[in-house]
């Protein structure tokens, strides 16, 4: 969905608005030389090493950059390994450019720059569905970019639609109503997060004159205050092709493509003139106004504490650091890499294992103009937040005091280096850093440069940095204490009336309107190469299936272990991942920090993640590293002693993670949900609670791996650059030893009726802003006849939130919602059909009544068979996009081993959708859709139980 879109723990400064919101790469300008020139023989050796091991000859090798007469900068570089190709459009504006009373108008702007232009007016959306687009945007501080990846024969239907909205966007007083209500409910969205609002009341305190000191997604105060004419200024002043970078990445020819950009865009004009703060100043007059670098805020010398309905108790802190520019930025990296990265880091020890904390993050962000390293905790409800303030300043003097070893530097050099590799592998993601590097600090070749510092960086200068910015004058403080909440429920309640909505029956967006705005382009796909994974299979029943790829230097490891929740004991919800969780923490011959040290010395990742059928295994390494993970992994999987002083600590903090997730309307809107679904004593009913947590002993856990975590119900799939039959050998040796006895442990899952009746269930949790819904019933397995054709169903019905049925109504018609999707969970054992939507508390029985008609209407008069041919279009386009993924590649090849699918099945599952017929989709909405019979949980503010949810 376009908005701000989420980040993750990346291996280069990045962009926080808050822990969960933006996903920027952000890198300073130029290459902390000349604080490095100095440094002893021993760390160069380490450094030079590391460089051989794990640096690719460059980063930016086949990179071309051009520059149009009009200004546009193009950034192209072919990548040959699958026939797809990225389309990029970074914009050089953010919410850097606004100030308060226009808060929010670059992300306004970027919703609406999906709602069609004088050429194709219609939602661009439906568009790049169409074209089996994996299309979205994003806002942030410094740029707003609209991304694009699809097969190559599409590459000039994207540019062409990308230079039209770039001169032609519509932007009307109608449009305007309707995304605004959208806005809203993301920001409402936002605002259920106590993170969030910590985030948002320190970062002003930290940029009280400085737009960075504003959340990007803008305030509801000031959204709703936006005029049409505003936001055309601001269009007008923005997007012109001299503030913008095109990035084009993928399977194309440089010369050809090079020509067909020129013709696309060479004739855009250029726009001078460009304005800051919602089109009113310009970028010289709007930097003038702004301090550049905060000067540390006496103002806020005690904590900024919010009391407010929530769960967990939080502490932020943030210290203020000059921009991107700075030659202090690796060093600040490698720091923070120090301070929290894995079970070794420094603060993981001291607030972490000491049981004061069941959480601590931290980043470096760096932006165009400043920047901040924030460090955030997560503690239970009953923790003391000035204890933790205390020991979290102590431990930070004293590394400033005693220093850091060369040991914890090196290994943190080499994590930093190997995210930047294995983050860069698809080709999304490629151009993603070129695009934030040439925006964010006018050079795409910024990570060579960035890399070449990071390997030079000492323990003397992370030092420095700690004793340059760390400071105890320099930092605001937030706390975040809880107050009282209760879960109020609101149940069973059946339909009685409908909300009244001016809702036109028949199909909202006609297919034909679709084709008629789509550029021209060759709707025949390209033929993937049929290359086939590896199969065998060990005496112990280990099925191990292997893709060799060595189009980068890296491996992806996807495990399948069927050991997951459906295990669980009535009175031990939780025990299977009590396990899965703890499978790190020490084996035989390895105590936890010699695990996480081993894997950290070589920046490669090795996690266990519990669902309801299995176990899943995910790992990542550089390719030289593979027999580590392996080693690790069959240590781990046979030889796990779990230490009760390390069960302990999980426990504690299973519970505080417990107590924030029933503090998330997504989570109890989800929980109740299944519940209602699926009834007691059935496999998928059960979730953890307080009690079942405290339940477990730890001769539980040594059981339960005992008996479900055996040879023959796993598997494992590996892509990447190795050798087949050394592969084959490591893992002979590795696992060849696993010993299992008798039969695997099987459930049966009995059969769950259809609610008589439409049920809702509204759950009130105080102190939210918005809504969150789940709507559905039980569903197909995998395995039934119907699955492909309701795969194309739920496309059409809600598979994308723009131009799907849901997506044209709810929200991109009526704005009722920021997202909405549909989806059919089909597993091995069950399956459940779905609806999920958020938002705004008076919006909500609106929406789940024009949803209920949506489902009406394709139930009772079936859907056209352009939509079909356009679903199954999408559908088809999407999966050969995904298989350019290596960690989407490796988890289809394993879960349809999983699922006994033979292994053709990775390439002729795009055959069976395209054998999906008009009739069968039909017959599938007739079979599967029940708007009468349908649970509907709510979950959100306390507005909702005043009102009957239809």
């Amino acid at each position: 969905m376009y908005g701000l879109s989420r980040f993750y723990k990346y291996s280069l400064p990045l962009l926080i608005l808050s822990l969960w919101l933006v996903a920027v790469f952000l890198l300073s300008d130029r290459p902390a030389n000349s604080q490095h020139t100095a440094i002893s023989n021993k760390e160069k050796s380490q450094s030079t090493l590391l460089a051989k091991r794990i640096m690719p000859s460059t980063l930016t090798e086949n990179v071309h950059k051009t520059v149009l007469e009009n200004g546009l900068t193009v950034l192209t570089k072919e990548v040959h390994t699958a026939p797809v190709v990225t389309v990029q459009v970074w914009y050089k504006v953010g919410s850097r450019n606004e100030e308060p009373g226009v808060n929010g108008i670059a992300h306004q702007l970027e919703h609406l720059m999906f709602k069609g232009t004088k050429n194709r007016p219609i939602q661009f959306g439906r568009l790049f569905s169409a074209l089996g687009s994996d299309s979205n945007a994003f806002t942030s501080y410094d740029q707003t970019a609209y991304y694009g990846t699809v097969e190559r024969n599409k590459l000039k239907a994207l540019l062409v639609l990308e230079a039209d909205r770039m001169q032609n966007s519509q932007i009307e007083p109608e449009q305007l109503a309707s995304e605004k209500r959208v806005v809203i409910s993301e920001l409402q969205g936002y605002e259920n997060s106590p993170e969030y609002r910590l985030n948002r009341a320190v970062m002003q305190a930290v940029f009280p004159n400085h737009a960075y000191g504003l959340p990007v997604g803008g305030t509801k105060a000031d959204v709703e205050k936006f005029e049409v004419e505003q936001v055309q200024k601001y269009y007008r002043n923005f997007y012109s092709p001299d503030n913008a970078v095109l990035v084009i990445v993928g399977d194309f020819q440089t010369v050809n493509t090079l020509e067909i950009i020129k013709e696309v865009f060479g004739k855009l004009p250029r726009r001078q003139g460009a304005g800051g703060a919602g089109g009113d100043k310009g970028d010289k007059e709007n930097e003038n106004n702004y301090a550049q670098f905060p000067i540390p805020n006496s103002q806020f010398p005690t904590p900024i504490v919010l009391r407010e309905p929530g769960a967990g108790r939080l502490l932020q802190v943030v210290y203020p650091l000059p921009d991107a520019n700075q030659p202090d930025v690796p060093a600040l990296d490698v720091m923070d890499y120090i301070f929290t990265e894995g079970r070794n880091s420094r603060l993981y020890q001291a607030l972490v294992e000491s049981g004061l904390a069941s959480e601590v993050t931290a980043s470096v962000t760096s932006l165009r103009e400043s920047g901040w390293y924030e460090v955030l905790v997560t503690a239970g409800s009953k923790k003391d937040l000035k204890k933790i303030d205390l020991v979290l300043n102590s431990a930070i003097a004293n590394v400033a005091e005693k220093g850091v070893t060369t040991e914890e530097v090196e290994r943190a050099k080499t994590q930093l280096t190997a995210d930047v590799i294995l983050s860069n592998r698809d080709i999304t993601s490629q151009a993603m850093r070129l695009g934030n590097d040439e925006t964010t600090v006018g050079d795409y070749r910024y990570t060579e440069r960035y890399l070449a510092a990071v390997r030079l960086v000492k323990p003397t200068d992370v030092v420095a940095v700690i004793n340059k910015y760390l400071t105890k004058e320099a930092r605001t403080v937030g706390f975040f204490e809880p107050t009282q909440k209760q879960i109020a429920g609101v149940g069973d309640k059946p339909d009685s009336a409908q909300t009244t909505e001016n809702f036109s029956p028949g199909v909202p967006v006609l297919p034909s309107e679709v084709v008629k705005y789509l550029p021209p382009v060759d709707l025949a796909t390209d033929a993937i190469a049929q290359v086939l994974p590896q199969e065998f299979k060990l005496t112990n029943g280990l099925r191990i299936l292997l893709l060799p790829d060595n189009s980068t230097p890296t491996v992806t490891l996807s495990g399948y272990i069927q050991a997951g929740t459906e295990f669980d004991p009535d009175d031990r919800a939780g025990l299977a991942a009590f396990v899965a969780d703890n499978l790190l923490n020490g084996t035989k011959s390895k105590d936890v920090l010699t695990i996480a040290k081993i894997l950290a010395e070589r920046g490669a990742s090795l996690n266990f993640e519990v669902h309801r059928e299995g176990v899943h295994i995910e790992g990542d390494s550089l390719a030289g590293d593979l027999p580590v993970i392996l080693e690790i992994l069959a240590d781990v999987v046979k030889n796990s002693t779990f230490p009760a002083q390390e069960l302990e600590l999980h426990r504690q903090q299973t519970l505080t993670d417990l107590q924030l997730e029933l503090d998330e309307p997504a989570e109890v809107a989800r929980r109740i949900f299944v519940q209602s679904i699926y009834p007691k004593k059935h496999p998928l009913h059960t979730f953890p609670t307080e009690e079942s947590l405290q339940q477990i002993q730890r001769q539980d856990v040594i059981n339960f791996k005992a008996k479900h975590y055996r040879p023959d119900t796993t598997v494992l799939a590996l892509v990447g650059d190795f050798d087949l039959d050394k592969v084959r050998s490591l893992i002979k040796n590795e696992f060849g030893n696993w010993e299992v006895s008798g039969q695997a442990p099987t459930l049966k899952y009995p059969p769950v009726s259809m609610p008589e009746k439409i049920v809702s269930v509204n759950p009130v949790l105080p102190g939210k802003a918005q809504a969150v819904t789940y709507m559905g019933y039980t569903g197909i397995k995998r395995y039934d006849p119907r699955f492909h054709a309701a795969l194309v169903l739920n496309q059409i019905l809600g598979g994308d939130t723009l131009s799907s049925r849901l997506g044209a109504e709810v929200r991109d018609r009526q704005g009722l919602s920021y997202g909405i999707y549909s989806y059919f969970q089909a597993g091995k054992n069950a399956g459940t059909f779905l609806i999920e939507m958020q938002t705004s508390p008076a919006d909500t029985s609106q929406a789940i009544a024009s949803t209920r008609q949506i489902l009406q209407q394709i139930h009772q008069q079936g859907v056209t068979a352009l939509e079909v041919e356009t679903a199954k279009r999408t559908l088809i386009s999407n999966y050969n996009v995904s298989l350019a993924n290596p960690e989407e590649l490796t988890d289809r090849i394993l879960m349809n081993e999983v699922y006994g699918l033979d292994k053709v099945e990775l390439h002729t599952f795009t055959d069976k959708l395209q054998k999906v017929t008009f009739e069968q989709v039909n017959q599938a909405a007739r079979e599967l859709l029940h708007p009468d019979q349908i649970v509907v949980v709510t979950a959100g503010p306390s507005v909702l139980a005043e009102k009957s949810i239809r």
